[in-house]
């Protein structure tokens, strides 16, 4: 499949993404169920966007791989909506099954390694604690001796 959308571009989308649930219910006047349900999808997604380990997490925990499963995880739980929210009307599913199918689209089009800046900043980090892992040793030698 071709791949659309850099990880840096899919992590510009995650934030924006995040925003327009949290927005759109809101501004559309969508039921008090709903309104929670997105706002619980937004903070969740903002929460796994922050550790992932690609341009624009903060903490880089998440494998880039184990992000896109979630959000493939999300997109499924966005399509499932009639099922979820059977009283709503079919403006409001077919919002949802429409988000859903935006995230599984993206899901699938993004790239699953990060850019090149952020491989070379692994490499270095890598490179930094090879280096000093030797150096730590000979430190100890030295302090026993």
């Amino acid at each position: 499949m071709v791949k659309l959308f850099s990880t840096k571009a899919h992590g510009a989308l995650d934030y924006l993404t995040a925003g327009t649930l949290l927005a759109l219910p809101r501004a559309l006047g969508w039921s008090d169920d709903v309104t929670k349900w997105l706002t619980g999808m937004a903070l969740g997604t903002t929460a796994y966007s922050l550790v992932t380990r690609y341009e624009l997490g903060l903490f880089k925990w998440l494998p880039f791989k184990g992000h896109l499963t979630l959000d493939a995880l999300n997109g499924g739980l966005f399509c499932m909506a009639p099922l979820i929210f059977p009283k709503q009307n079919s403006t409001v599913k077919g919002a949802l099954v429409g988000i859903g199918l935006f995230e599984l689209f993206v899901t699938l089009t993004s790239e699953t390694e990060s850019s090149y800046d952020e491989q070379s900043s692994e490499f270095v980090d890598h490179v930094i604690d090879q280096i000093q892992d030797p150096t730590e040793l000979l430190n100890e030698r030295a302090a026993g001796a």
